[in-house]
């Protein structure tokens, strides 16, 4: 399946609007500067999709809060942090100096919080932007290496469209992305949506 520039262009501009707001969010609550890199968009399969995030994102644990969201569009939302960036994170948020590298219920349910609101920021702007109002799951917490993160099952064959985001808090040595997983099955609807976008 291909996608046209045009609609690359503007689904890349969707994402990067989305992502901007939510880290305007992110900014008033920890009061540092966030740095966002473009967001890099392709449509993949599974397999390829997990070789291709291990290179931006490393084999390393990972601590990650995902959002399924549904509709017309169904896909999974995940905002991703290297374990000592959400430790470094959660610190500067509840005002406590960093401690074990292990997250207890606490600081887990503090990081949910971040990530519901970051998640909900992005897709509440595209939902608005396309006119296509999304359903929420409850955001959930994930520890886990990359691979137990990706979406849809171990269904090899999946094809997914991702669109990807990094950002970066230089003041505090703070990194993590924001990855948007839709399901192909949704894809006529999000080219049809995009042509209004364009």
């Amino acid at each position: 399946m291909k996608i046209t520039p045009d609609r690359l262009d503007a689904l890349t501009e969707l994402i990067n609007i989305g992502v901007g707001q939510a880290a305007a969010m992110l900014n008033e609550m920890i009061e540092y500067h966030i740095r966002l890199q473009v967001p890099w968009v392709a449509i993949l399969s599974r397999e390829d999709l997990q070789e291709q995030l291990s290179k931006r994102l490393g084999e390393e644990k990972l601590s990650a809060v995902q959002l399924e969201f549904s509709n017309s569009l169904v896909g999974n939302a995940q905002l991703v942090f290297p374990k000592d960036s959400a430790v470094t994170l959660i610190s500067v948020l509840t005002g406590e100096e960093p401690q074990s590298p292990d997250l207890d219920l606490f600081r887990i349910g503090t990081l949910t919080e971040v990530g519901n609101i970051v998640l909900n920021g992005v897709m509440g702007s595209m939902g608005n932007m396309l006119s296509n109002p999304m359903s929420y799951s409850v955001p959930t917490y994930i520890e886990d290496k990359l691979i137990f993160l990706l979406p849809f099952g171990d269904r090899s064959k999946t094809t997914v469209l991702l669109g990807e985001t990094r950002f970066t808090v230089e003041e505090l040595q703070v990194q993590g992305d924001i990855i948007l997983f839709f399901n192909l099955g949704s894809f006529d609807i999000l080219l049809s949506k995009l042509e209004d976008f364009c």
